[in-house]
């Protein structure tokens, strides 16, 4: 078993003093496979004068050169042949351009054990069967979208009674029918089995505030969660703070905070991360976060706003062992949190301009070469 195979089947989710040796070796191993099985991969670090053989204590995984989510948007880079790839996945959407990652056996495994003990620590595996409100996309064959398999996978947490999705398919695209979730959720609300939410945070908000409005207000069965993921997408400007979606939840379902987890993840970055139950992104053993300054690209200290630069050996079947998202974020000292995790804690406050993660990609994606409108 390698480095990897190891460090995800490590036991203390959030003990990164105990795993940055395997995790150095975990990614060493990982760079090494991606120098050697993917061309444009290797140039791109050449042309950093870079090379695997260079990280040999912790401190050098910052000097690792990173890939802007954006340039998988415009490349397909794979560092195995495709029928080695046992899942694929896409990215939401920018601009009508999707990031498409792969995934072999291994890095699935990775997932499992992963997902396994991360949500086993906010209990939400259970025996009893529950209805499901998904607030996301119905699956579709030509829905490939990491979002929503992630979306689907969380129905799987306990046996599925009944799923209704906000999102349907229909005439060649999805349309959202908040009347129709409304309606579902008071049958629901109704039975003796508990009633979980899944999807994004902005249609959730919006049906509680369609509920709201009606002056429809339930009392949720015991034991009824709501998780989040997703973010808000193209509803950023309607967002609303945490503490205004607890109270809404709180009016409307009856529903405390403690019963509401939050997920953070991208396609390009495929490790869970759960709040805790003061709702901070604690960074697990799986991952490290690197905020970087957004002119020099120099790592900031904890505290100080900056790009945030993520970094998981998980995956093989495509280089993205270290990615710089879009997302302006603070990494936080663990002790800040109170929750007794000692691990750093992530707070995403934002997103940048295009411009801005144009010049990050400008470099690979020269000498990747320009397709299609380029970045």
């Amino acid at each position: 078993m390698g480095a990897a195979g190891r460090l995800f089947r490590y036991k203390k989710v959030f003990d990164l003093e105990g795993t940055n040796e395997l995790f150095l070796r975990a990614v060493r191993e990982n760079c090494e496979y991606q120098y050697r099985h993917n061309d444009k991969y290797r140039a791109i670090l050449q042309a950093r004068d870079f090379s695997p053989d260079m990280l040999r204590q912790y401190e050098d995984i910052a000097r690792l050169p990173f890939l802007p989510t954006l340039l998988f948007k415009n490349h397909e880079l794979y560092s195995m042949p495709k029928y080695r790839m046992i899942v694929k996945a896409t990215s939401s959407g920018t601009g009508g351009r999707f990031s498409r990652i792969g995934f072999e056996w291994g890095g699935l495994w990775n997932g499992a054990h992963m997902v396994l003990r991360v949500i086993n620590r906010r209990r939400l595996f259970s025996p009893v069967p529950c209805n499901y409100v998904v607030f996301g996309y119905k699956p579709h064959r030509s829905n490939h979208t990491a979002v929503t398999k992630t979306a689907y996978g969380a129905t799987l947490f306990t046996p599925s009674l009944h799923r209704t999705y906000a999102l349907q398919y229909k005439d060649g695209q999805y349309s959202a029918d908040l009347d129709a979730v409304a309606g579902a959720i008071q049958k629901y609300a109704k039975s003796r089995f508990p009633l979980r939410f899944m999807g994004f945070p902005s249609y959730t908000y919006f049906a509680m505030r369609l509920l709201d409005e009606r002056g429809i207000h339930l009392q949720l069965p015991k034991n009824s969660k709501i998780m989040l993921g997703g973010g808000w997408k193209q509803f950023y400007r309607e967002a609303v703070d945490k503490q205004e979606f607890y109270d809404m939840a709180r009016k409307v379902f009856g529903v405390d905070d403690s019963d509401i987890v939050e997920f953070y993840g991208a396609v390009e970055h495929p490790i869970l991360y759960c709040d805790c139950e003061k709702h901070h992104f604690h960074v697990p053993v799986y991952s490290r976060v690197i905020i970087r300054d957004p002119v020099t690209l120099e790592p900031l200290p904890n505290g100080k706003t900056g790009l945030v630069n993520l970094i998981s050996p998980m995956v093989r079947a495509t280089p993205i062992l270290s990615v710089m998202t879009d997302d302006l974020g603070i990494l936080h000292d663990g002790s800040e949190c109170g929750c007794g995790i000692d691990s750093p804690f992530l707070e995403i406050i934002g997103r940048v301009g295009l411009r801005d993660i144009k010049t990050c990609a400008a470099g690979a994606e020269e000498l990747l070469g320009k397709k299609g409108s380029g970045v």
